[in-house]
């Protein structure tokens, strides 16, 4: 027995010794970027007594590198809830998620790896465009799609086309010999050349290998100088020796460029300054100019994974410093592939912006030096796969995209791309500047704002008052209308709807010569007031119109019906929530043309509504003669005060209330300042409209304002100054009479 349970245990330690070593080889692959024969390594080991959290993330992350997101799913499943699991395995099963089509399971990981890790540039994006997905969908398709006729099952992927040579050159991972090997451990697939087609008004000829350019390594994503006679390529460092790879024994991208000769033959290869065994360098694109060179790196120093770096060519055909593109073009993830189109526009692959599968393509608009909003192209261009290498011809209206999405011929293949609408983003806000009775207002400014108010972007109408504007999606923003010899227009627009375009047109009122013009402000602070209702009513005619004050505070009334060396008088009621309303009457004659400014004769001041008016205006102390309710002249002086403000709102009632401190009795108190408080009320009655609108009443020593009472037995210690606090007349408001300012037959129109 002792003999079997130590063959037992020596085999189980053989066992345990061997699966070590399968381990150590499988990381060792791992580590290599070799994740074919990694992943091969890693499924024997599922299972077994090395098995681990650990093991199924690189077991997952080796899948997911080699496009097989469905296993991916499943390996980081098993191992995500792990007290092991780390945040990048939140990232990586939330992108294999995504590109399984689990965007709901996706979004979840996806919020608990932004959660912690918030530096993130991803995360960031991320937390701020959580409707990512339903904004990219509704972006009305700009390209329709159609899978080349020269795609195989192997790898197909670019469309580079040389107008000076009429060819389109791609790059393909299809067998080129028989019995020879170039198998790329990454993924088990072959290694990557440069073929060319001839292009014959759009037809494309039969695919040929590029002679003398191909090594038994991988070529790569390529561009043409504007003139077609420099090639820049990507290709794998093929030093010898030590100096093919780096420290970790991985074989980097390097940066070619090389002369078209006249045959179309590549020639004078040369490699790019920027070049090292230690980081990748390679995808090329040129501008427009040729000055410029945009290409992709991991150098060290980056915002994470592969950054789209430029640099300036110059006359002498070296190059300027290699510059970072940024954060706003950049992130922790891989933004790789750039183009440039004819208008210097950015387009670029990357995984670390918000969208809908592994890479999607998103073109950055050009802002002087610099690239400012980015935006996905949406439907179809984006799926949940990888889509990339995206470019357009000359004339912008055809080019080529390259996908492994659904429904193609193998793995990546090369879509032709058609122009199907005018390349713009968002929603569209479309209107037409027209005057009251529908006739239009040719050539009139559009400014549109954003909800503060700002102006985003200004426009001229065109000759039929035609106006658009480009806007984000579940916005507000307002419009202004301008034109000499009109009063302005404005309008709303709102962008919460699933619509491709919004209607909103702005009416302008012509000027007929004549207008009223007021500033409505708060009386306290002297700024303007938004929101004050006015209803201003023709005295002459009875015809009554509402308006709202904007932002600004102010309005302007065209006058239609009147004429010079006519008079004019105006009732202007003013109404706002939490101010005292306001009626003013506004006489005038009218014998010159222009703008009449009816704030420079009248207050147009609102008082904020106040329970003692004792709040809005400074009341001193009202004395009487001892023992006397008799009205002194310095009471006189301060209840003048009163009668001011009850003139101005007439409608306006309040309570008049006389207090006193605890000395004397209770009963003599309540009689005294009952006597004060009718006695005043009176003498305000007799200069006031509607003399019912005010009242007195004494309250005597019952509601004091401190701990002052000394009745019967009770002794009060208080000072003088606090029974002076108990000695006082109160001004409460009891209604602004609002409910009675009441305007019928109101309208929007001009008079």
């Amino acid at each position: 027995m002792k003999i079997v349970l130590l063959a037992i245990s020596c085999s189980i330690s053989m066992a345990l010794f061997a699966q070590s070593g399968k381990l150590k080889k499988a990381d060792s692959y791992f580590n290599r970027l070799s994740y074919a024969y990694a992943a091969e390594l890693y499924e024997d080991l599922i299972g077994s007594e090395v098995d681990s959290p650990a093991l199924k993330s690189k077991l997952a992350l080796s899948y997911l590198k080699m496009d097989n997101y469905t296993k991916a799913v499943d390996y980081y499943s098993q191992m995500i809830e792990s007290p092991e699991a780390r945040l990048e395995d939140y990232y990586n099963y939330a992108s294999a998620l995504k590109q399984t089509g689990n965007y709901m399971e996706s979004d979840k990981w996806m919020n608990k790896y932004s959660q912690a890790a918030t530096a993130d540039i991803r995360s960031q994006l991320f937390l701020t465009n959580t409707g990512y997905k339903s904004n990219i969908e509704k972006t009305q398709p700009f390209f329709s799609l159609e899978n080349l006729s020269l795609n195989t099952a192997a790898a197909d992927f670019g469309g580079y086309y040389n107008p000076s040579q009429d060819k389109m050159y791609f790059i393909t991972a299809r067998k080129k010999r028989a019995f020879v090997k170039n198998e790329w451990a990454w993924d088990a697939k072959r290694f990557l050349d440069v073929y060319q087609v001839t292009v014959d008004q759009q037809q494309l000829g039969k695919p040929k290998r590029v002679s003398k350019v191909n090594t038994k390594f991988h070529e790569g994503p390529l561009a043409f100088a504007p003139d077609g006679k420099t090639v820049y390529f990507t290709r794998n460092n093929i030093a010898s020796g030590s100096k093919r790879r780096d420290g970790q024994k991985i074989q980097n991208l390097k940066l070619y460029s090389a002369t078209v000769d006249e045959h179309g033959k590549w020639v004078n290869e040369q490699e790019f300054p920027y070049n090292s065994k230690d980081f990748s360098v390679g995808h090329p694109t040129i501008s427009k100019d040729g000055k410029t060179i945009y290409f992709v790196s991991d150098k060290p120093g980056g915002h994470g994974g592969a950054d789209i770096y430029k640099a300036a060519i110059l006359p002498d055909g070296t190059f300027g410093e290699m510059i970072n593109l940024g954060k706003e073009i950049n992130t922790e993830g891989q933004e790789m592939f750039p183009f440039i189109d004819g208008e210097g526009r950015l387009f670029f692959s990357t995984d670390g912006h918000p969208g809908l599968g592994g890479l999607d393509v998103f073109v950055a608009l050009p802002e002087g030096e610099q690239f400012g909003k980015i935006h996905n192209l949406g439907l179809p261009v984006n799926g949940q796969f990888d889509d990339f290498a995206f470019n357009l011809s000359n004339d912008l209206k055809t080019g080529f995209l390259s996908s492994n999405r659904d429904g193609g011929k193998g793995g990546d293949d090369i879509y032709a791309v058609q122009s199907i609408r005018p390349f713009v983003f968002g929603i569209t806000i479309k209107g037409t500047a027209k005057d009251k009775k529908g006739e239009l207002v040719p050539f009139a400014k559009i400014d549109l704002k954003d909800d503060k108010g700002t102006v985003i972007e200004s426009v001229t109408a065109d000759e039929n008052g035609v106006y658009s504007f480009e806007a984000e999606y579940e916005k507000n923003y307002g419009l202004t209308g301008t034109k000499t010899d009109y009063f302005d227009g404005k309008n709303l627009a709102n962008t919460f709807t699933n619509e491709q375009v919004v209607i909103a047109d702005v009416i302008l009122e012509k000027d007929p010569g004549l207008s009223l013009y007021a500033l409505i402000t708060d009386k306290k602070t002297g700024l303007p007031l938004e929101g004050v209702q006015v209803y201003l009513v023709d005295n002459m005619t009875d015809k009554s119109k509402r308006i709202v004050t904007p932002v600004s505070g102010d309005f302007r009334e065209a006058l239609f019906g009147k004429k010079l060396n006519e008079r004019g008088s105006y009732n202007l009621v003013l109404q706002k929530e939490g101010y005292f309303s306001k009626t003013v009457t506004y006489n005038t004659l009218f014998d010159k043309p222009g703008q009449y400014d009816i704030h420079a004769l009248l207050d147009l001041g609102l008082d904020p509504e106040v329970k003692d008016l004792s709040e809005m205006v400074q009341i001193n102390p009202i004395n009487f003669d001892l023992n006397k309710y008799a009205i002194r002249p310095d009471a006189a002086k301060e209840l003048d005060k009163i009668v001011d403000v009850m003139n101005k709102y007439p409608n306006m009632v309040v309570e008049l209330g006389s207090h006193t401190d605890c000395r004397a009795s209770k009963a003599y108190n309540m009689s005294l300042s009952d006597k004060r408080a009718k006695a005043s009320a009176e003498y305000i009655k007799k200069k006031i409209t509607n003399p019912e609108r005010i009242y007195g009443k004494g309250y005597g020593e019952s509601r004091l304002l401190n701990d002052c009472a000394c009745e019967g037995t009770v002794k009060s210690d208080c000072p003088e100054e606090e029974h002076e606090k108990n000695r006082r007349t109160e001004f409460k408001v009891i209604s602004t009479g609002d409910d009675k300012l009441k305007v019928s037959n109101t309208s929007t129109d001009s008079f």
